[in-house]
């Protein structure tokens, strides 16, 4: 692993909060990735984005960020290698980015930054698929699971077996995405949530739009990783 670290940045949501930022290779291929560490972070999010896009995702990196303002760790990643994404079924390859995505928790557990803190998922578009398969297979180890303007479907068998709680966010005017969430989200077995930003296509450039789409992750991501132990067991119990 190479890594790269930047000290005492600040935060924009937050001018005293110490952000250390790090590029990193996740084994065992090298995936080149960054890693953003508030100096109190409470949980990190690790992100899995779409067909055609990479961890340099302009609003991936722009979720990242205020959620880094909020006191999460974000790690953004490839899922796959230059001579990977050359093949174009790769980026419809669920299983092998679930695999990725699975690799790069495994790597934040054995990394002493990041090893004792709560982990999330957060997915984009193909990327949500890979999302949940991951989750399926990591079972109590994530969180918490968000996906914007994701492709659940792609998940297939996986998301009948996810009880981690998952938010599925999709935007007003993303026709027939609607639909292939509303139907994942009925297989859905553990906590859940789908919020319609009004309006919103499937890339929310909308104006207003990506800012919902922060509000709703955020408040998913303090909810079940940035509460006490104690209140999620209560609220566990009130689920049953």
């Amino acid at each position: 692993m190479s890594a790269k670290s930047i000290v005492n940045r600040r935060s924009p949501a937050r001018s005293r909060r110490e952000l250390e930022i790090c590029d990193v290779q996740i084994p065992p291929v090298g995936l080149l990735g960054i890693l953003r560490i508030p100096s109190d972070a409470v949980a990190i999010i690790a992100f899995a984005h779409g067909s055609g896009s990479s961890r340099l995702s302009p609003r991936n990196r722009a979720v990242a960020e205020h959620l880094n303002g909020r006191g999460f760790a974000t790690l953004l990643f490839d899922l796959l290698t230059p001579d990977e994404e050359s093949d174009r079924a790769n980026v419809f390859n669920i299983a092998l980015l679930a695999d990725r995505l699975v690799d790069a928790v495994h790597w934040l557990d054995r990394d002493p930054r990041t090893g004792g803190l709560r982990i999330g998922l957060f997915g984009a578009s193909t990327g949500a698929a890979a999302a949940l398969a991951a989750a399926a297979r990591l079972g109590d180890r994530v969180g918490a699971v968000v996906s914007r303007g994701g492709r659940p479907d792609l998940a297939e068998g996986a998301l009948d077996r996810i009880h981690t709680p998952t938010l599925l966010i999709v935007g007003g005017a993303d026709y027939g995405v609607i639909e292939l969430n509303e139907q994942a989200f009925a297989r859905l077995r553990g906590a859940k949530a789908l919020e319609i930003v009004p309006g919103a296509t499937h890339l929310f450039e909308e104006r207003g739009a990506l800012e919902a789409v922060i509000a709703h992750a955020e408040r998913w991501f303090a909810r079940y990783l940035a509460g006490s132990p104690r209140s999620r067991i209560a609220e566990k119990k009130g689920e049953s």
